[in-house]
């Protein structure tokens, strides 16, 4: 416990002790002076409200003095990234009404069930990534950047998780030539949430080298894979392209880095998303100001005295 003004804790403590040293020097003259004119001492009651009423006084000392506790709090608290993939193939139709606009709704959902506690920001991926939101705790601007997303290009998974790690550490980082893993700091309680359908065309970063960056960071990615394993066919400038979920890919990813596969193959799947996303509890320190029961303290045991005095005594004054 700590209190924000130390200097009236001392004097009231001071206050409250010269207070019980005097009623006990006066309890024990007065019972000297009964005892020798051969009267009996004064009743028990009287001498307890007097103490009562001394304990309240001191315990109003403390309670001016602004006491608070510091009190461990757990919370959804940190930061979370998401990664939405933007790729020709999120226009086929096998999520109603199509890949990236399920995946929107989705993400809108997730959005709006966080606590202001999470900072949320928005990465969109094809070739490359794309920071369009950073995170924030206005979780409007997040809002926002996924209801403008767009088809276009085509997909690097990899890029995603450095373009989201990127906008978790606020800087950018070279990869190792050799492919290990840069140390980018310890992230705990950052999490990204990729929505993508999985399908990598290996451009950019690769995949399992962004995933053991995000691992040694300490951040979790957990992937929803949007789409269905049996595919489709979609046309993209002429061309008939097959395209089909690839969860194999998102489930890797998902793992490597302590995370979770979420499937989203249907409607009902993807509006599920949100309760099925759990993001790490983080333990934060928090004042909790004691005055007030304090003070609650300091009257009960005032009107206790003033009661004991008075059934002591047989008067009020």
């Amino acid at each position: 416990m700590s209190v924000s003004v130390p200097a009236l804790l001392i004097v009231g403590l001071l206050i409250s002790g010269a207070l019980a040293w005097a009623a006990l020097a006066a309890s024990r003259r007065r019972r000297a002076q009964l005892t020798a004119a051969g009267f009996p001492a004064a009743g028990r009651a009287r001498q307890r409200g007097i103490w009562f009423t001394i304990a309240g006084l001191a315990v109003v000392s403390v309670a001016v003095a602004g006491p608070s506790a510091t009190v461990p709090v757990t919370r959804s608290a940190g930061t979370v990234i998401l990664a939405m993939d933007v790729s020709g193939s999120m226009a086929a139709p096998d999520v109603a009404p199509d890949r990236l606009a399920a995946a929107q709704r989705a993400a809108l959902s997730f959005i709006k069930a966080q606590p202001d506690s999470v900072d949320i920001g928005v990465v969109a991926f094809e070739q490359g990534g794309l920071t369009t939101a950073v995170p924030s705790a206005d979780h409007a601007v997040a809002a926002s950047a996924v209801s403008r997303l767009a088809v276009t290009g085509g997909t690097s998974l990899g890029s995603a998780i450095i373009a989201a790690l990127t906008a978790i550490t606020h800087k950018s980082f070279p990869l190792n030539p050799a492919g290990t893993a840069p140390d980018i700091g310890y992230w705990p309680s950052a999490t990204i949430v990729m929505f993508s359908d999985g399908q990598d065309q290996g451009q950019g970063v690769n995949a399992s080298v962004a995933a053991a960056v995000a691992e040694k960071a300490g951040v979790h990615v957990d992937t929803v894979g949007v789409g269905t394993p049996a595919g489709t066919t979609i046309d993209v400038d002429g061309y008939h392209l097959f395209t089909a979920l690839d969860e194999d890919a998102l489930r890797q990813i998902a793992q490597s880095t302590g995370g979770t596969y979420h499937p989203a193959s249907t409607v009902s799947q993807l509006n599920g998303v949100a309760a099925t996303i759990d993001l790490r509890l983080t333990v934060t320190h928090e004042r909790l100001p004691l005055a007030g029961a304090l003070i609650a303290v300091a009257i009960a045991l005032l009107a206790a005295g003033a009661l004991l005095t008075i059934a002591g005594s047989g008067r009020v004054i």
